[in-house]
């Protein structure tokens, strides 16, 4: 519940600092972790300052000198520790502070696996998945490089960057990479950089150190940030046994500042080597292409066909010439048999023609309908008949039926000069 007060009846200072005080002196002795940025010794006292490692916040620390000579090795400025205190208001001055009762400094052990548990909270949310980074420029026209003051990263970059590629441009961001102050100047210039219309890639680099100086990128702020950068990132962090958390966010991987300008810029000696062999390749390619297609057109060019068109229209000329005389063989044959076929076929017309039986000296009697009188039965007195001849016929009257057969009974006169008992001639036709 807070205290009473109004501007009728405000509480006096000293109330004031007391609650503090008080309501201090409730959260009994804590367990803090931070950096050492300070210490002074004064007397059997030693002052330090404690800061966060990753926010712009720091205590002061109020620490016996036997507790500060009781840790082994003796904590010096840069040293993580773990500070069990009392907090402390002094009620006087209205000034906050830790009072020292015991310092421990921050294993290795236990910053790693710090670190482990981090690393595996951050590739369970996908921070570190494969399938959000992205490749790097061919060749980029503005490199963004965050170092250190004056550092020798900084040069390697530079150096084998425009050695590589004379043509490429920097805009370099010379950060802490060190300290408390490292993970929010670094993170600062990375969003500046992001945000650069010009800047197609952004290098991080920092030459190497203890597992304590490359804290500040293992931060969790640090590698978030990269993570969400929409340009891609190359991290140059330490030598090749070192492996921040940044390694595992960056785009790209790099294992010394001078690898990173490798990767990130094209040499143009290799560049203009690959262009000499793809062009002596591409070279051969098409001569070896041309070589196969003139080959196929000399074979071909070589066929008698094309060697001598003449020749060949003279043979298939043979050849229709040949089928042609084939041909009117064929049919001179197939006319002749059927001449012959109807030549015999005439014969036997003509062998069996009424006609051809006239012509050997018989006659057709045929009676007045026409009809073809086989019998004298068929025929009654007086009726006129005509009598066919092979070139000519007459008319006759039909006399009395003779009883012989043989002409010589019942006739006047075989002259027939007069009428026969049989028939009577009326005249020619």
């Amino acid at each position: 519940m807070g205290m009473e007060s109004t501007p009728e009846s405000p509480q006096p200072v000293r109330v004031v600092m007391q609650a503090v005080g008080g309501w201090i002196g409730r959260l009994g002795r804590i367990w803090v972790e931070g950096q050492i940025a300070e210490l002074n010794r004064r007397g059997g006292t030693a002052f330090i300052t404690l800061r966060d490692p990753v926010a712009n916040v720091s205590a002061r620390v109020v620490c016996p000198l036997r507790v500060l000579q009781a840790t082994t090795p003796v904590p010096e400025p840069g040293a993580r520790v773990v500070i069990h205190a009392k907090p402390d208001f002094y009620v006087a001055r209205g000034t906050f502070s830790l009072l020292a009762l015991e310092i421990r400094h921050v294993g290795l052990g236990e910053l790693l696996a710090r670190l482990e548990q981090l690393r595996k909270t951050l590739a369970a949310e996908g921070v570190f998945d494969e399938a959000r980074k992205r490749p790097l420029p061919f060749l980029p026209g503005t490199v963004g490089l965050i170092c250190g003051r004056d550092s020798a990263a900084e040069r390697d970059v530079l150096e084998n960057g425009r050695r590589r590629w004379p043509a490429v441009r920097f805009e370099v961001r010379e950060v802490a990479v060190q300290g408390d102050r490292a993970v929010g100047e670094v993170t600062e210039a990375l969003k500046e950089l992001d945000g650069h219309p010009g800047v197609d890639v952004v290098i991080i680099a920092r030459g190497g150190g203890s597992l304590e100086d490359l804290l500040p990128f293992s931060d969790e702020a640090m590698v978030r940030a990269v993570a969400a950068a929409g340009t891609p990132v190359v991290s140059a962090i330490g030598h090749e046994q070192d492996t921040p958390l940044l390694d595992f966010v960056a785009d790209v991987r790099a294992s010394t500042p001078t690898d990173a300008a490798k990767k990130t810029i094209p040499d143009v000696g290799e560049q203009l080597e690959l262009i000499r062999g793809l062009r002596h390749r591409a070279r051969r390619v098409i001569e070896g292409g041309l070589a196969r297609e003139k080959a196929w057109l000399d074979g071909m060019r070589s066929r008698p066909v094309l060697a001598n068109p003449v020749q060949e229209m003279d043979r298939l000329t043979e050849q229709v010439m040949g089928l042609r005389d084939r041909a009117r063989r064929c049919v001179t044959v197939s006319l002749d048999r059927a001449g012959d076929d109807l030549r015999h076929t005439r014969a036997r017309l003509h062998a069996l023609s009424p006609a051809t039986t006239l012509a050997r000296g018989y006659a057709i009697v045929q009676g007045p309908d026409g009809g073809v009188v086989r019998s004298a039965d068929e025929v009654s007195k007086g009726d006129e008949l005509r009598l066919r001849f092979a070139e000519d016929s007459l008319k006759a009257t039909a006399g009395d039926k003779l009883d012989g057969a043989d002409g010589t009974d019942g006739t006047d006169g075989a002259d027939g000069s007069g009428d026969a008992d049989g028939v009577n001639e009326t005249g020619d036709e």
